[in-house]
């Protein structure tokens, strides 16, 4: 058993620049791009070329369905919701690349809008979307480039909502992809567990299967997205999660569809069996305390949103240090759930690993008199 070290360190400005950790069985990756990530720890398991700028296909639409479920989660749209289909929309998309077999004039909820994009990848679902949230594609991919960068996709830009060929104005990153996938999953986890992992979905009588490669074939698999195009070639974004650990993968560029179906298994296989993980804190769990300046108290507790662990190599069982990252004291005020610290791991074979840590409760500013009393305390060492 490793020998656990708790190193806190206070008033840190948080770096998130994490590489890859150490050794395990070496993955000999086919796809010219490839990006592994254990969300249980932020360990980032394997990389090649993961920030270079690369077409998504049908990807992109990973960043619409996170801006409706944003819209969703925000109260602006509803599941029930019906939107019409235009016929110019019908038009153009009803013999583009994939559908979901919409009518023009037809009037669909948001609900199902969403099942012929997550599941069938319906390029004519996403438009619709689209127009129903933002009144034309246009002004919709001005909210989703927006949002990627409100959510750290700091080298992804969208001209689509459904990814189809652009003359290269829609670029993202496997990095990219991979930060979409766990914020999806995170942000919006009964939104996700909703939609996503269909086996198919049928529509005006046309039933369609799922193009998730790795669904049926890799234990607990439930998303995310395929692309492919002649220019970006085959990729996939996908998770899967076992015992509670969830890992996310994205392949790019690879030359086939079975190619993809390959690569996506033996990837993700390679994820579980070659690494493990090792539990720190339960979910909820206070990690540490963090001081607080001009609130109504003069610290709050950083707990774990999730189960946290580190990610470790299955042949290595070495120790490793633990350390509590924060720029402090936190400045008020806080809403319960924010993010105010991270716990890092340093595997000492291994490079850190990094974990929001979210405030447990509200913390309002404090008033002049609250402001007075505070700094009285902090001088005086109360």
């Amino acid at each position: 058993m490793s020998k656990i070290i708790r190193i806190i360190t206070g008033a840190v400005a948080f770096s998130a620049i994490i590489q890859p950790v150490g050794a395990a069985s070496t993955f000999d990756a086919k796809a010219p791009i490839a990006y592994m990530i254990d969300l249980s720890s932020g360990a980032i398991l394997y990389a090649r070329d993961e920030n270079k700028q690369i077409p998504p296909a049908s990807m992109a639409k990973m960043m619409t369905v996170y801006v409706a479920f944003d819209q969703i989660k925000q109260g602006k749209l509803k599941l029930n919701q019906k939107i019409t289909v235009r016929p110019d929309t019908w038009k153009k998309w009803n013999n583009q690349g994939s559908t979901m077999f919409l009518k023009p004039n037809e009037q669909v909820t948001v609900a199902d809008l969403l099942h012929g994009i997550v599941t069938l990848s319906g390029n004519d679902a996403s438009v619709v979307l689209a127009e129903g949230i933002a009144g034309s594609e246009a002004e919709f991919v001005n909210l989703m480039n927006v949002t990627a960068k409100k959510i750290g996709l700091n080298n992804s830009r969208f001209g689509t909502c459904n990814g189809w060929p652009d003359e290269g104005r829609t670029l993202v990153t496997a990095k990219d992809l991979g930060v979409l996938g766990q914020r999806t999953i995170y942000d919006f986890p009964k939104l996700y567990k909703e939609f996503y992992g269909l086996s198919e979905f049928k529509w005006n009588g046309i039933s369609q299967p799922n193009r998730n490669p790795i669904l049926g074939k890799i234990a607990g698999a439930d998303g995310l997205k395929t692309g492919h195009t002649e220019e970006a070639g085959y990729g996939f974004a996908g998770t899967a999660e076992q015992n509670g650990r969830r890992i996310v993968m994205v392949v790019a560029g690879l030359d086939s569809f079975n190619g993809r179906v390959d690569e996506s298994v033996r990837f993700m296989n390679w994820g579980f069996q070659a690494w493990t993980t090792k539990p720190l804190y339960k979910s909820g769990n206070m990690v540490y305390n963090v001081p607080v300046q001009l609130g109504s108290q003069g610290s709050i507790d950083a707990i774990a949103p999730r189960d946290l662990a580190v990610t470790m190599p299955k042949s290595e069982d070495g120790p490793y240090k633990l350390f509590v990252r924060y720029k402090g004291p936190i400045k008020a005020p806080i809403k319960a759930g924010d993010v105010v610290a991270h716990l890092v791991v340093k595997p000492d074979n291994g490079a850190e690993q990094s974990m929001e840590l979210v405030a447990s409760e509200d913390v309002n500013e404090a008033g002049f008199f609250g402001r007075l009393w505070n700094g009285f305390k902090a001088i005086f060492g109360f």
